[in-house]
């Protein structure tokens, strides 16, 4: 029985793995900069910072460098892409395991990096209310 549908643009796993190749290599040669005022010249000096890969700029990368949207190869969507699972598993890792690294090193803002990843420390407080074993209100009144 013939596949109905649109054929896919993506078409193996392995495709979809050197797309992101290519999208790391071209986080990691493109930094976003930060500019500072130098004390002495008063000239503005950039300074470069490297990006954290994310899931969102992957998708974004596709987009505008190869008019491919991937947001449906990496959740599986309906089950058609099944074949897809081990790489978008290995795709998450890969981006989770950068963004914590670079928190824990101070390279990416650690706060941000935890919440991005659900590493919150979360406390729970709770208030109990307990029933007092004499009515001392009472006994005061009978004196």
């Amino acid at each position: 029985m013939a596949k109905v549908g649109r054929p896919r643009k993506i078409d193996s796993p392995e495709h979809l793995l050197e797309l992101f190749k290519s999208y790391k290599l071209w986080v990691k040669e493109n930094p976003r900069y930060k500019y500072n005022l130098n004390q002495r010249t008063g000239d503005m000096v950039a300074e470069p910072l490297e990006c954290p890969l994310t899931m969102e700029g992957f998708e974004v990368y596709c987009f505008n460098k190869f008019d491919l949207t991937v947001h449906h190869y990496i959740k599986n969507t309906e089950g058609a892409y099944e074949e897809f699972c081990p790489i978008s598993t290995h795709i998450k890792r890969e981006i989770r395991q950068d963004q914590i690294n670079g928190g824990l090193v101070g390279q990416y803002n650690a706060n941000l990096t935890a919440r991005l990843n659900g590493l919150t420390e979360k406390t729970e407080n709770t208030i109990v209310t307990e029933q007092p074993l004499f009515n001392f209100d009472s006994l005061k009144k009978n004196d």
